[in-house]
């Protein structure tokens, strides 16, 4: 499973690569726009569009940040590391859905198995953390036991 479990991390690896790459592109973009209004416009049509694009660029820029530290979160991964518990860079299957606990990241398919990318901070993330096989824990409406831990 060790290739699996590397698989998912290069696919976390790439989607968030491909998300720092729009969002740069975007704010050149919005840049561009912003120096080639500031050309060719006068008055408070012009500062009106200034401003909603600044805003536009510090929308992206969060974004940007927010996807640079779970690229950080993912780099930081000891994906070898072998525990009896569940730990950051856990692959957990229960009876219910396989979870990456690393960040939170959208759902992806691997070799035709959905695994759900989770934060040790999220309510499923927090019952996982140092459980081990067997444990069995409720979330919200749903009992989940842990299968495996990869």
């Amino acid at each position: 499973m060790p290739n699996f479990k590397q698989n998912i991390l290069s696919k976390y690896q790439t989607l968030l690569q491909d998300k720092i790459d729009i969002y740069q592109d975007l704010i050149a973009s919005l840049t561009d726009d912003a120096q080639n209004d500031a050309k060719s416009s006068a008055g408070d049509k012009h500062e009106t569009t200034l401003s909603k694009l600044h805003i536009e660029q510090e929308k992206i820029a969060n974004k940007l940040k927010e996807a640079i530290e779970q690229q950080a979160i993912l780099s930081k991964l000891d994906i070898e590391q072998i525990s009896d518990n569940v730990v950051l860079g856990s692959l957990v299957k229960t009876n219910h859905l396989t979870v990456f606990v690393c960040t939170a990241l959208p759902k992806i398919t691997v070799d035709n198995q959905a695994v759900f990318a989770i934060s040790p901070q999220s309510p499923l993330g927090m019952q996982l953390m140092h459980k081990t096989i067997n444990s069995e824990f409720p979330v919200n409406t749903v009992t989940y036991k842990i299968l495996e831990i990869l």
